[in-house]
């Protein structure tokens, strides 16, 4: 998440001053630099979660299964 938010902030500031200087409205940049960056961190958080999902490597993914497999058995034992 930190990396989420220092993302966003380098995101704002870099919207404010594109937007300000092709406006030279310092409302209007200061709308689009909320707006714009505010959309992009939302999706580059998902894009992050998804990103890490499918690029997860085929031995890990199945060191996983496996863990899980092995939990439940245990816990199915428990019972």
């Amino acid at each position: 998440m930190t990396k989420t938010l220092t993302f966003a902030a380098m995101h704002f500031s870099i919207a404010f001053t594109v937007a300000y200087l092709i406006t030279g409205s310092f409302v209007v940049g200061g709308i689009l630099a909320i707006v714009e960056p505010a959309v992009n961190t939302v999706a580059f958080y998902f894009h992050e979660k998804i990103w890490t999902k499918y690029t997860e490597s085929p031995a890990k993914r199945s060191f996983n299964n496996a863990w899980q497999a092995t939990s439940e058995s245990y816990a199915l034992r428990a019972m």
